[in-house]
């Protein structure tokens, strides 16, 4: 039988920093504790300063998206729940210190973008103790297909930074989670106050959307989309109506119209009705209905849909 290759073997970066040496169990990290989080993020807004600035201007990153092994990140949030949020507090506080002695020796700290914006994610390609970072100047910015990001990726085996260029796909293998989402505001007396922060996106919708289109006149854009009512459809390039519950994908590999999403407030659930040619949620197909009669099913958040086997459809809670 043939094995399935890794998302970092697919990309040919997976001999490179994964090394596969065998450490014997006396010499392999714990897991990440708050502190090596804490620290980390640090470390990365300390570098972005020394690799941004210019002139006597400080430059630094606003965005900062943390990635982690799948089952250290289900310990954060089982074992330690709510320590993320308490992490970026502590974090913004001492990027204001330390934004603070910039601006004592006369140098210009001014901001890139009106908030900070931290994103803890995982990749199920990651062991225990990798962890990896991305960072933006401004939160929220759409790069075009031929951009590419800068990340810095800590292997366990070698605890050794490796800093590459990737194309924004590779987001695409990460698996971001609504409840692992802060913004704060950028103040510039810089204080902050923990009042300061939130967890939901400006958006106030019910759910984010976020797909990539895979037609080349798009050349991978992605869109994204804030459910703001109970119930929204998702159709395809063909529609023509124009309205706030509509989420228009210009594909040819979406039906007009293939999905409807709608919202239960009374159990806080979100269920889904396919009219598409086929439609998968969490690789597993669902039933195909008449647009008049549709027969609803769960949607789990975080859940992945895929629409004839090519466009891909994230769902997170906002």
């Amino acid at each position: 039988m043939k094995s399935k290759t890794s998302f970092w073997q697919r990309i040919g970066l997976h001999d490179w920093f994964l090394k596969k040496d065998i450490e014997p169990a006396g010499n392999r990290k714990n897991s990440l504790t708050p502190n090596d989080v804490f620290h980390y993020i640090l470390e990365k807004f300390d570098e972005s300063i020394q690799q941004l600035s210019f002139s006597n201007r400080v430059v630094f990153y606003h965005e900062y998206i943390i990635c982690f092994n799948p089952d250290d990140y289900k310990d954060f949030m089982e074992n330690k729940k709510g320590i993320f949020g308490l992490i970026v507090q502590e974090s913004v506080t001492k990027f204001y210190e330390l934004l603070q002695g910039y601006r004592s020796k006369g140098k210009m700290v001014q901001p890139s973008s009106s908030k900070w914006v931290f994103r803890f994610a995982s990749n199920p390609d990651y062991t225990r103790g990798d962890k990896s970072f991305i960072g933006k100047l401004l939160p929220g910015t759409i790069q075009q297909k031929e951009e590419n990001l800068r990340v810095t990726f800590i292997p366990r085996q070698t605890g050794i930074a490796q800093t590459f260029d990737i194309n924004p796909d590779i987001l695409q293998g990460f698996t971001f989670y609504s409840d692992s989402y802060y913004e704060i505001s950028y103040r510039e007396d810089l204080v902050h106050q923990d009042k300061d922060i939130s967890q939901k996106p400006s958006s106030n919708g019910k759910a984010r959307l976020e797909t990539i289109i895979p037609e080349k006149e798009y050349a991978g854009r992605k869109l994204e989309y804030f459910m703001k009512e109970e119930d929204i459809i998702i159709s395809g390039k063909e529609e023509t109506r124009e309205n706030t519950g509509i989420f228009r994908i210009p594909s040819e590999w979406v039906n007009t119209p293939h999905l409807r999403i709608r919202f239960n407030k009374n159990d806080d659930k979100f269920y889904l009705a396919s009219f598409g040619e086929k439609t998968l949620v969490n690789e597993k197909e669902v039933q195909r209905s008449n647009v008049n009669s549709p027969e609803w099913s769960e949607l789990p958040i975080n859940s992945r849909m895929v629409l004839n086997g090519i466009v891909g459809i994230n769902i997170f809670k906002t």
